[in-house]
């Protein structure tokens, strides 16, 4: 417990959970661009727009699922580093968002935002822990003298 830092830990949510938003509103933003989806926060904190049945539904729900499985991951790696607290701020970026969601809109009452959302979450996890044990299996540059 000698690592443990409260204050880092708490940075580092803000900063994954910052980031998310941040991508997520570039990838809304290319939709926008590419198939003239209007932007409104909405798009973030409902479930309306998240449908995986319908093809209109479908730009929203890859944006959320790159913004959590790719980017999130890579994020993770760069922010957090560590392997074995991928899963933590994995469930911990969701939950946040998830009380956001709650605090926006209302508890999300559709099954295709939380099979996205879910999804997207473990693909997280997975490929953020690869991610991590990668760049803790690097060597250490040595200066030669």
């Amino acid at each position: 417990m000698k690592n443990f830092n409260p204050r880092l830990i708490f940075s580092q949510i803000v900063a994954m959970q910052c980031c998310h938003y941040l991508f997520l509103g570039l990838l809304f933003q290319i939709n926008h661009i590419l198939y003239g989806q209007s932007i409104t926060i909405d798009r973030m904190f409902t479930d309306e727009y998240i449908q995986i049945w319908h093809t209109i539904g479908w730009p929203d729900s890859f944006a959320v699922f790159l913004s959590y499985s790719i980017v999130g991951s890579f994020l993770m790696a760069i922010i957090v580093e560590k392997s074995k607290k991928c899963l933590d701020f994995s469930f911990t970026l969701f939950v946040v968002h998830l009380v956001i969601v709650c605090a926006y809109d209302g508890f999300p009452a559709t099954w295709d935002w939380w099979i996205v959302h879910i999804c997207s979450m473990i693909a997280m996890v997975l490929l953020g822990e690869y991610l991590c044990a990668r760049r803790e299996m690097e060597d250490i540059p040595m200066l030669q003298l």
